[in-house]
């Protein structure tokens, strides 16, 4: 028996939730049973009673509103205990083609992907700026290189994961959950992919998107804080290394003042070289610490995940 759940973070969605629901399918190819899954992320309004109404089996309420990135990983913690072997999810308004759920779940199932992310046709879509298309595919291009992975819509939330990628995903952030998950998927090693989706008419301006600038500001906040996380070696080898690099050229600068009998007069440059390379020492030697870390946290992580197979395998019936 193949269990897929379909999950579904809500918050005050209840005029777009039954569409939403009713057009999920029924069948799946290689798939036993479909679960619906409505996460309310502390709604004011009536969706979850909207949702039941329209057939959902399954849901979870926040005790408030907690933001997309908390209940998105609420779903996911509720999905594998509801034994789901392929988790999809897709957002309350009705953005993504539903039928696309096939070829989310296929890959999965063939073992090709341990993700899958949907890829919409941003070039085409009618309710997106040229400002918001541009920055999506430069954003999108910095997440693959970050995350090593060939992902092309990076901020896609119709995606599928196996019950084992699930296992192991961990969300710090509080803002969203895309960028993260996909910088941390291909730092694991896990087989991610993309896959062309379709893409419904807007139903509702984006909630998570305000204001392009913070939508950005906040979006490579949360890249350099998952960079530093998970390759903090590189990063601050790189950073001390600039720094050490500016104090070295400073100090070659007085170095050839000094030599040249007028040193006497440039004895701040001595000063802000030498702080400026002992600041890049330090960086460095943060780096190899936090890098560390890093590797206890990795090892904290695996420790976690065959925790959770051993309770699982534990749970099971003979």
């Amino acid at each position: 028996m193949t269990k897929l759940v379909i999950q579904i973070p809500c918050f005050n969605e209840a005029e777009t939730i039954g569409t939403t629901v009713d057009a999920l399918p029924k069948l799946v190819p290689g798939i036993d049973e479909i679960a619906v899954l409505i996460i309310d992320d502390g709604s004011t309004d009536n969706t979850v009673a909207v949702a039941k109404r329209h057939g959902v089996g399954h849901s979870i309420s926040l005790p408030r509103n907690q933001g997309l990135a908390r209940a998105y990983m609420a779903g996911l913690q509720e999905s594998i205990r509801l034994k789901a072997d392929v988790i999809v999810n897709t957002d309350a308004d009705n953005q993504y083609n539903a039928d696309d759920i096939e070829k989310l779940v296929v890959p999965i199932l063939s073992g090709e992907a341990e993700i899958v992310v949907g890829a919409r046709p941003i070039s085409t879509i009618a309710h997106f700026s040229v400002m918001k298309r541009m920055l999506q595919k430069l954003g999108s291009s910095v997440v693959r290189r970050v995350s090593n992975t060939t992902v092309s819509d990076v901020t896609s939330g119709f995606r599928a994961m196996s019950r084992s990628a699930a296992q192991q995903i961990n969300v710090f952030s509080d803002y969203t959950y895309t960028l993260e998950t996909i910088i941390q998927a291909g730092q694991k090693g896990m087989a991610i992919i993309s896959v062309p989706i379709g893409v419904n008419g807007e139903t509702r301006p984006s909630r998570l998107v305000k204001s392009i600038a913070s939508y950005v500001g906040r979006s490579i906040l949360t890249i350099m804080r998952i960079s530093i996380t998970y390759r903090p070696l590189r990063f601050f080898v790189r950073l001390g290394g600039v720094i050490f690099l500016v104090g070295f050229l400073i100090g070659a600068r007085f170095l050839s003042f000094y030599l040249g009998g007028d040193g006497g007069g440039h004895i701040q440059s001595l000063i802000l070289a030498s702080m400026l390379m002992s600041m890049g020492f330090i960086v460095v030697i943060t780096g190899v610490l936090a890098d560390l870390i890093a590797v206890n946290r990795k090892l904290l992580e695996q420790t976690l995940w065959r925790l959770k197979k051993l309770e699982e395998n534990r749970d099971e019936p003979d």
